[in-house]
Protein backbone atom coordinates (compact mmCIF):
# COMPACT_ATOMS: atom_id res chain seq x y z
CA UNK A 1 0.00 0.00 0.00
CA UNK A 2 1.25 3.45 -0.92
CA UNK A 3 1.42 6.18 1.77
CA UNK A 4 3.13 9.36 0.52
CA UNK A 5 4.94 11.03 3.41
CA UNK A 6 4.15 14.52 2.05
CA UNK A 7 0.43 14.10 2.77
CA UNK A 8 -1.69 14.21 5.91
CA UNK A 9 -4.31 11.57 6.70
CA UNK A 10 -7.51 11.12 8.70
CA UNK A 11 -8.94 8.19 10.65
CA UNK A 12 -11.80 8.28 8.11
CA UNK A 13 -9.30 7.39 5.33
CA UNK A 14 -9.07 10.74 3.57
CA UNK A 15 -5.75 12.29 2.60
CA UNK A 16 -4.90 15.98 2.29
CA UNK A 17 -2.18 17.77 0.35
CA UNK A 18 -1.61 21.34 1.56
CA UNK A 19 -0.49 23.94 -0.98
CA UNK A 20 -0.36 27.33 0.70
CA UNK A 21 -3.87 28.25 1.87
CA UNK A 22 -5.60 25.52 -0.16
CA UNK A 23 -5.73 21.76 0.19
CA UNK A 24 -6.49 18.89 -2.14
CA UNK A 25 -8.53 16.09 -0.59
CA UNK A 26 -9.05 12.50 -1.67
CA UNK A 27 -9.40 9.00 -0.29
CA UNK A 28 -6.43 6.85 0.59
CA UNK A 29 -5.09 3.89 -1.31
CA UNK A 30 -6.27 1.73 1.60
CA UNK A 31 -9.82 3.12 1.31
CA UNK A 32 -10.08 2.63 -2.45
CA UNK A 33 -8.84 -0.96 -2.09
CA UNK A 34 -11.40 -1.67 0.63
CA UNK A 35 -14.22 -0.14 -1.43
CA UNK A 36 -13.34 -1.96 -4.63
CA UNK A 37 -14.21 -0.65 -8.09
CA UNK A 38 -15.45 2.92 -7.75
CA UNK A 39 -18.33 3.62 -10.13
CA UNK A 40 -19.58 7.06 -9.07
CA UNK A 41 -18.45 10.08 -7.07
CA UNK A 42 -21.14 12.52 -5.89
CA UNK A 43 -19.96 15.88 -4.55
CA UNK A 44 -22.57 18.64 -4.37
CA UNK A 45 -20.76 21.01 -2.01
CA UNK A 46 -19.03 23.21 -4.60
CA UNK A 47 -18.72 26.81 -3.30
CA UNK A 48 -20.04 25.72 0.10
CA UNK A 49 -18.42 25.94 3.51
CA UNK A 50 -17.82 22.58 5.16
CA UNK A 51 -16.82 21.94 8.75
CA UNK A 52 -14.01 19.63 9.74
CA UNK A 53 -15.37 16.05 9.86
CA UNK A 54 -18.56 17.03 7.96
CA UNK A 55 -19.69 15.06 4.92
CA UNK A 56 -18.78 16.78 1.65
CA UNK A 57 -19.88 14.02 -0.73
CA UNK A 58 -20.14 10.30 -1.32
CA UNK A 59 -18.26 7.68 -3.26
CA UNK A 60 -20.08 4.70 -4.70
CA UNK A 61 -18.38 1.40 -5.33
CA UNK A 62 -19.75 -1.89 -6.58
CA UNK A 63 -19.97 -3.06 -2.95
CA UNK A 64 -21.24 0.03 -1.11
CA UNK A 65 -21.70 3.79 -0.83
CA UNK A 66 -19.41 5.68 1.58
CA UNK A 67 -19.49 9.22 2.90
CA UNK A 68 -16.54 11.53 2.29
CA UNK A 69 -15.52 13.56 5.35
CA UNK A 70 -13.71 16.88 5.21
CA UNK A 71 -10.33 16.74 6.96
CA UNK A 72 -10.43 20.51 7.56
CA UNK A 73 -12.88 23.36 7.83
CA UNK A 74 -13.03 25.36 4.62
CA UNK A 75 -14.80 26.23 1.38
CA UNK A 76 -14.99 23.78 -1.52
CA UNK A 77 -13.35 25.70 -4.37
CA UNK A 78 -13.29 22.99 -7.00
CA UNK A 79 -14.53 19.47 -7.62
CA UNK A 80 -12.34 17.21 -9.75
CA UNK A 81 -14.22 17.22 -13.07
CA UNK A 82 -12.41 14.08 -14.27
CA UNK A 83 -14.35 11.98 -11.78
CA UNK A 84 -17.70 12.65 -13.46
CA UNK A 85 -16.66 10.69 -16.55
CA UNK A 86 -13.95 8.51 -15.04
CA UNK A 87 -14.61 7.69 -11.37
CA UNK A 88 -12.24 4.74 -11.71
CA UNK A 89 -9.43 7.31 -11.65
CA UNK A 90 -9.72 7.12 -7.85
CA UNK A 91 -8.77 3.43 -8.01
CA UNK A 92 -5.97 3.97 -10.52
CA UNK A 93 -4.36 7.07 -8.96
CA UNK A 94 -5.84 7.90 -5.53
CA UNK A 95 -3.06 10.37 -4.59
CA UNK A 96 -2.78 12.05 -7.99
CA UNK A 97 -5.51 12.44 -10.61
CA UNK A 98 -8.02 10.81 -8.22
CA UNK A 99 -8.25 13.81 -5.87
CA UNK A 100 -11.84 14.77 -5.00
CA UNK A 101 -11.99 18.45 -3.98
CA UNK A 102 -9.85 21.54 -3.66
CA UNK A 103 -10.57 23.27 -0.36
CA UNK A 104 -9.79 26.80 0.86
CA UNK A 105 -8.41 26.25 4.36
CA UNK A 106 -10.29 28.25 6.98
CA UNK A 107 -8.29 27.21 10.06
CA UNK A 108 -4.68 26.12 9.39
CA UNK A 109 -4.34 25.05 13.05
CA UNK A 110 -6.55 22.03 12.27
CA UNK A 111 -3.73 20.56 10.16
CA UNK A 112 -1.88 19.76 13.38
CA UNK A 113 -4.60 17.27 14.34
CA UNK A 114 -4.19 15.17 11.20
CA UNK A 115 -2.18 11.96 10.99
CA UNK A 116 1.26 11.53 9.46
CA UNK A 117 1.85 8.76 6.93
CA UNK A 118 3.51 6.71 9.69
CA UNK A 119 0.59 7.15 12.11
CA UNK A 120 -1.98 6.35 9.41
CA UNK A 121 0.02 3.28 8.39
CA UNK A 122 -0.10 2.05 11.97
CA UNK A 123 -3.86 2.67 12.06
CA UNK A 124 -4.52 0.51 8.99
CA UNK A 125 -1.81 -2.06 9.67
CA UNK A 126 0.40 -1.12 6.75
Amino acid sequence: MTLPTTLYYTKDHEWIRVEGDVAYVGITDHAQRELGDIVYVDIDTLDQDVAQHAVFGTVEAVKTVSDLFSPLTGTVLEVNAKLADAPETVNADPYGDGWMVKLAIADPAEIGGLLSAEAYGELVGA
